[in-house]
């Protein structure tokens, strides 16, 4: 299966995932919310320009805005697996109508100056940013299953509708009032969004074992990602299409200003256009995924927005450059669609918020460079210059799909059921460790160029998953004798391991096991590991494990065969 590839939705169509409760108030809210952004991001741009002709710090608002995801994505998504995201969401909104009611105040004393707002835009972007993962990752909670790629479109509808009314909105209001009303719209249009997440009641599944600290959870992700080479390519993807497009987001101010020589309603008419057609787009990804393999659907977007920008660059007309503009907003935001859904539904939700967070950190910090680069090339070369390289560029990227296409894997977000702890002999704690796992497979030598392929695909898991230091090896005076090895850093870090595999894995675990022969089953042991100086001989260290913690079950190294996938 295509990972951003074929996907269906129910049959009532988009709309349905607005039938439960909790999605339509959270969506209505984020509207109002991503209405208020919208507003006062004309704001925003109309401030600085009024303040410095620098192309330079006018693109510098973009980057302060992303930036911040770049820098507290992972965190903010660690913080998302491990806690109730209901009060982390609380929490970032909290921070941004913070940021936003300060940018109003500073604005209406006369404080503001470039190097304030940025900072001040930088804090509204850090709210966003710790937002985003708990966000994300809370869809699945709110709608059944089968409905995410709807909801997952849905929101991408909302920030889109707001997009394309509220820079018109905002351009009216910094026209008649001036920026400090639209930062003051902005902080009042979060409330609704803090009502909503402050009376949800939000069920969280109980966990049998306790939650990762931070720094282990960023690390977790981060293993997971590394071991997953079909999230590091869209990762990848992602973070070149953000630098390339960046261009069309951070200069259109200046498109306003010098090409089209037009007030704030002029940009505001231009994001308008531009969110109208991710309006206009969005419907159609379904489509285009169920039609189009993920490469060749990333690819026409890139043509379509290679042709956009230069339009937008060449045509010197507000009619003209408002339908580039559409078009540019529709493949847009149908490649960040695509791309977002691909990594949601590809990663088992005990990582999900940290997936996303990565995904959302690449994207954003490519647009962050993106825009802070094409502000330096816009000094030098002119506003339309630098556009025109943009869609140079744009209409050559899909040739990275030679060296990095989006593959076609099978899905791994179905998560496998619950196994039981194994039965152990020696008493244990959850900080015991580290733990090392060998596993013994006997293997027809004409056989062994398949086994050991499939092996591969089970280091990829067992790594992503927490194992380390993982091999294959096969015995020299016995070659039908194949042993695994692998750690895991204390006895809680293997129960989580191996409780996080998803269907697919298992599936691939029990091909492994299927080239197993002999009499025989598969044979487990699991090993303390006990370097020297390790052991403490004293009577005050314990021996018992926590009350409720510890085994319960058969030992593995008995097992049968056939059922040595669901008990590794």
């Amino acid at each position: 299966m295509d990972l951003i590839g074929p996907r269906t939705f129910a049959a009532d169509g988009i709309t349905v995932p607005l039938r439960y409760t909790t999605f339509r108030r959270l969506w209505l809210a984020s509207l109002l919310s991503n209405l208020g952004s919208s507003v006062r991001s004309v704001g925003v741009a109309w401030a600085m320009m009024q303040m410095t002709s620098s192309a330079d710090k006018v693109a510098l608002v973009q980057t302060a805005m992303m930036l911040p995801v770049v820098l507290v994505s992972i965190p903010a998504g660690a913080v998302a697996d491990m806690y109730d995201r209901r009060i982390a969401a609380f929490v970032s909104v909290g921070i941004a109508f913070t940021g936003t009611t300060a940018l109003a105040v500073t604005a209406w004393l006369g404080l503001i100056t470039p190097n304030l707002l940025l900072a001040l835009c930088f804090v509204v972007g850090t709210g966003a940013a710790l937002l985003d993962p708990c966000w994300q990752s809370s869809v699945g909670e709110q709608v059944p299953m089968e409905t995410l790629p709807a909801a997952v479109s849905l929101n991408g509808i909302s920030y889109n509708i707001a997009r394309s009314v509220g820079p018109a909105i905002g351009g009216i209001i910094v026209a008649a009032a001036g920026a400090v009303a639209a930062f003051a719209l902005n902080a009042l249009l979060y409330l609704p969004l803090m009502l909503v997440l402050f009376v949800w009641k939000r069920i969280a599944e109980p966990t049998r074992l306790p939650p990762e600290k931070l720094n282990r959870a960023i690390v977790s992700g981060m293993r997971y990602i590394a071991n997953s080479p079909s999230i590091k390519i869209v990762l990848i993807r992602s973070l070149i299409t953000g630098v390339i497009g960046g261009a069309i987001i951070a200069l259109m101010p200046l498109v306003a200003r010098d090409l089209l020589h037009g007030n704030a309603q002029t940009y505001g008419i231009l994001l308008s256009a531009f969110g109208l057609g991710a309006v206009i787009g969005a419907p159609y990804v379904p489509k285009i995924s169920k039609r189009m393999s993920g490469e060749a659907a990333i690819n026409a977007c890139a043509l379509s927005m290679a042709g956009a920008v230069a339009t937008v660059a060449l045509s010197g007309a507000l009619l003209m450059t408002a339908i580039a503009l559409v078009l540019a907003g529709a493949v847009w935001m149908m490649s960040w669609s695509l791309f977002n859904i691909g990594v949601q539904l590809s990663s088992p939700r005990w990582v999900a918020g940290r997936s996303l967070a990565a995904y959302q950190a690449a994207s954003s910090g490519g647009i962050a460079v993106g825009c802070l680069a094409w502000g330096h090339l816009t000094d030098t070369a002119g506003v339309g210059n630098a556009l025109l390289i943009s869609a140079v560029l744009m209409f050559t990227s899909p040739l990275l799909g030679f060296w990095r296409p989006i593959p076609r894997v099978g899905a791994r977000g179905e998560e496998a059921e619950v196994l039981d702890d194994p039965e152990v002999r020696l008493a244990l704690t959850e900080r015991s460790g580290p733990l090392v796992v060998e596993i013994e497979y006997r293997v027809a030598q004409e056989k062994a160029r398949a086994f050991h392929n499939v092996m591969q695909e089970v280091q990829l898991f067992r790594q992503r998953n927490g194992a380390y230091g993982w091999s294959i090896a096969r015995n020299i005076a016995d070659p039908e004798l194949w042993t695994e090895r692998y750690r895991c850093p204390t006895w809680l870090d293997y129960l989580r391991q191996r409780n996080r595999s998803t269907r697919s894995e298992r599936a691939i675990e029990q091909q492994a096991t299927a080239f197993h022969v002999g009499p025989e089953p598969v044979r487990v042991r699991r090993m303390l590991e006990r370097p020297f100086g390790s052991v403490r001989w004293k009577e005050e260290v314990p021996t018992k494990p926590p009350a409720g913690f510890g085994p319960t079950t058969t030992n593995m190294a008995s097992a049968n065969s056939s059922n040595l996938g669901r008990e590794l």
